[in-house]
């Protein structure tokens, strides 16, 4: 909040709790540090209109003025533009959306951040341990988690990858009722891997 506001309202206002108050309205009226309005110090200011189109450089008071006719707001969205760059919006409307977006972009980040676990097979794998493994992959891909089958390759093997890749294929075959492959079995060095991810639709 700029000096000469608290000022302002410390003056004409005496008593902790009404400027205590006064202070928690402003703040609820900012949205990470965007300026609304009266709050809005510079002299002029490039406008920018509802539609996006440029109006024009305009004295405080003319912006302002335009906001009012158009039944908006006036929000400072670049401070420190030369001359600093203001948008008539309905600010409301926009927290709203921005607040949606984030809203949105959290519950992607958690999916895409659920817990994987690696399950880690060979070439030549035998029965008991793919058994195992793949049990275990199951109960965790039930659980909503993504798993992520490995080989890696010992020594000549790498010239025979494609049994590698039979071996990871047979352990997505064995899941499909309750996964589906999200990554195909991919080579990088010596380890060839593929990613399950949960069937959302069983």
């Amino acid at each position: 909040m700029p000096k000469k506001f608290i000022t302002y309202f410390n003056v004409h206002f005496s008593g902790y709790f009404v400027f205590t108050f006064l202070l928690e309205v402003s703040s609820i009226a900012r949205d990470k540090d965007l300026y609304i309005n009266d709050q809005i110090r510079a002299k002029e200011v490039m406008v920018i209109g509802p539609n996006g189109e440029q109006l024009g450089v305009k004295p405080i008071k003319d912006a302002l003025t335009l906001a009012d006719y158009a039944g908006f707001d006036l929000v400072l969205m670049n401070p420190g533009g030369k001359p600093p760059v203001c948008k008539i919006m309905d600010y409301n409307r926009y927290k709203y959306e921005n607040k949606k977006k984030q809203k949105e972009n959290m519950k992607k980040q958690r999916e895409a951040n659920l817990d994987m676990k690696e399950y880690k097979l060979s070439v030549n794998i035998d029965v008991h341990d793919f058994n195992t493994k793949l049990n275990n992959a199951s109960k965790y891909l039930q659980k909503g988690h993504k798993v992520k089958v490995s080989i890696r390759f010992k020594g000549r093997e790498i010239t025979h990858s494609y049994l590698g890749k039979d071996v990871l294929m047979r352990f997505a075959d064995a899941v499909k009722d309750i996964a589906v492959i999200e990554q195909v079995p991919k080579i990088d060095g010596r380890i060839m891997a593929m990613i399950l991810a949960p069937n959302k639709e069983k």
